[in-house]
């Protein structure tokens, strides 16, 4: 059975980073990449390339903005270590693709989603670990797409959160196990 790991944080407060050496050290030198960012500006495209320069022959990428769970069953086979980064932008994807007008059908179907992807990481023999942001440590978003973004965003981290083995909160490049330290009720 396979295994996740959660790592969450703010922006730039060293995730991507962290999560890919600790990636590695599971996969013993190599292992899977699953990407799911869109470039749609220069801003993304600039930030993909610098998530790129930090990886290099030990990496093999899936591209999944959609239908990821698939990427992972089939990064498994070959992958003991797979990085999932990361699911903010998968659920941006959902969101930007998606019906905005229904919420129980956003609630559904992005439940749906991260299950897949739960399902599809425990399913595997791989330990798969995956990126998140902590979008809701700030002030209530001023528009209706905002406030269902964090909303989402936190939804799936709550249910990868409770799948995971461990879940690390990164501060200024510092990872710390929270599950370890979390109170159970």
């Amino acid at each position: 059975m396979g295994k996740i790991i959660l790592v969450t944080g703010g922006a730039r407060s060293g995730k991507s980073s962290f999560a890919e050496k600790l990636t590695l050290k599971i996969g013993n030198g190599r292992a899977a990449y699953i990407a799911t960012a869109q470039i749609f500006d220069d801003e993304m495209n600039f930030r993909v390339k610098l998530h790129q320069s930090r990886r290099g022959k030990n990496w093999q990428t899936f591209e999944a903005p959609f239908n990821a769970d698939e990427k992972i069953s089939e990064a498994a086979k070959n992958f003991d270590a797979i990085l999932f980064d990361c699911v903010t932008l998968y659920v941006s994807n959902f969101l930007c693709a998606a019906e905005l007008d229904d919420e129980k059908f956003l609630y559904d179907n992005l439940r749906g989603l991260i299950q897949n992807l739960i399902d599809a990481a425990k399913n595997s023999e791989a330990t798969t670990i995956f990126v998140t942001n902590e979008v809701g440590a700030g002030i209530v978003p001023e528009n209706k797409l905002a406030r269902r973004f964090r909303d989402l965003a936190g939804l799936a981290n709550q249910m990868l959160a409770t799948e995971a083995e461990k879940v690390f909160l990164t501060v200024a490049g510092l990872a710390v196990d929270v599950k370890k330290i979390a109170e159970v009720i």
